[in-house]
């Protein structure tokens, strides 16, 4: 089947970016000129997925503001002649078809997934966490989306990262059964201990719909929160989970230092920027 849906857990709190995600939400913070989920939703549609799913709380309406038209914002650029503005603005709220539902409570990214169910309807889906910058020359998503089409069951996005940060991440025992391909045979969320691997999981899932079923019957954990980590642990106990290790660079924009990382990056890839930055980076003195 298809997928044509992507989901964007975006009703989180922030608070690794306080006091800016005060009154901003985080997922609005910009990477140079763009905020951080339009890069995402911009990875999903260039994936070929048509309808975009964001699962937004309290505080969350510059969200929706951002991808809604702005009326007067455009005939503003318009008398004034800003012709290029005009028409950025256009395609941001022209990318795709969008559709909102809020999580009340701030109850864990299964939780999250939970919530989008009627939206689903019964189809396999996407998942994007915007915290996770990828920038690669074919989408991440879209690499995953090729495979899928190989194995048509939920897979996982993973990146090798080093022995002693595994503990930050979700991690699966695997074995590979193709060029960076994994039949996922365990999963442990951010082990203290002897992880199973070095393989971490990234903000990129394919589900099928059976992931409602297993997350229906997951415990909530530590603070009463769903960990979709825990779903995955029983889903594969009825179907099969796949792993895909994508080629590109990711960054993790909901930390500080990543998500300064992740700035510097793009913006040394903008030709109108480039040069001048990197003047202005080599000219530094500590």
């Amino acid at each position: 089947m298809k997928i044509k849906k992507a989901v964007f857990p975006a009703a989180g709190f922030g608070t690794r970016f306080l006091p800016a995600t005060k009154a901003i939400p985080k997922e609005m913070l910009p990477l140079v000129d763009k905020p951080l989920i339009q890069y995402v939703v911009e990875e999903a549609k260039a994936s070929g997925l048509e309808e975009m799913i964001i699962v937004t709380g309290m505080g969350k309406t510059a969200i929706e503001d951002h991808f809604d038209t702005s009326f007067e914002l455009e005939i503003l650029l318009k008398e004034r002649g800003k012709h290029e503005l005009l028409k950025m603005i256009k395609n941001v709220s022209g990318l795709v078809h969008f559709a909102y539902t809020r999580q009340k409570k701030p109850l864990g990214l299964g939780h999250a997934i939970s919530i989008t169910k009627n939206l689903i309807n019964n189809e396999p889906f996407a998942v994007f966490l915007g915290d996770d910058i990828i920038d690669a020359k074919v989408p991440a998503m879209r690499q995953m989306l090729d495979i899928y089409k190989d194995y048509g069951t939920s897979m996982l996005a993973v990146q090798k990262v080093p022995r002693n940060q595994t503990h930050l991440y979700g991690i699966i025992k695997a074995k590979k059964v193709a060029p960076r391909t994994y039949r996922v045979l365990d999963l442990v969320e951010k082990p203290k201990s002897s992880p199973p691997s070095n393989l971490a999981i990234i903000g990129r899932y394919i589900l099928s719909p059976g992931i409602f079923g297993a997350l229906d019957k997951t415990k909530p954990g530590k603070g009463g929160e769903i960990q979709l980590t825990d779903a995955l642990r029983i889903l594969i106990e009825k179907e099969e989970l796949y792993a895909f290790e994508f080629e590109g660079s990711r960054y993790d924009a909901g930390d500080k230092l990543g998500f300064l990382e992740a700035n510097v990056t793009l913006a040394l890839k903008r030709p109108e920027l480039r040069d001048d930055f990197m003047k202005f980076l080599k000219g530094l003195k500590f």
